[in-house]
């Protein structure tokens, strides 16, 4: 896989347009970033779009997310569902090049 750039994805969320940055890694594994810490990463297999365990996810240079509420940020936890509009988000994005 050749080296991509982190990009911003917009998914709605809870009533809500939030802004993630997309981190790409490893073979189709993205690290979604939340608030400047990691969500989470999801990862396509066999065309469907899920979550990497946590366990498997390298953390690099950034915290984990922990919601502090002091800043605009809603509740956020990276569940399958989540994963698949982030995927979603990500094939547009990709997609558009």
């Amino acid at each position: 896989m050749t080296f991509m750039e982190p990009f911003n994805i917009r998914i709605n969320e809870q009533g809500e347009e939030v802004t993630l940055t997309i981190l790409p890694y490893g073979s189709n594994a993205f690290k979604v970033i939340y608030y400047g810490g990691i969500l989470g990463a999801v990862k396509k297999n066999r065309g469907h779009w899920g979550t990497v365990a946590p366990d498997e996810v390298p953390a690099g240079e950034l915290p984990l997310f922990e919601p502090h509420r002091q800043h605009e940020e809603i509740e956020l936890e990276l569940s399958e569902a989540l994963a698949i509009s982030v995927g979603k988000a990500i094939d547009s994005h990709l997609a558009d090049g």
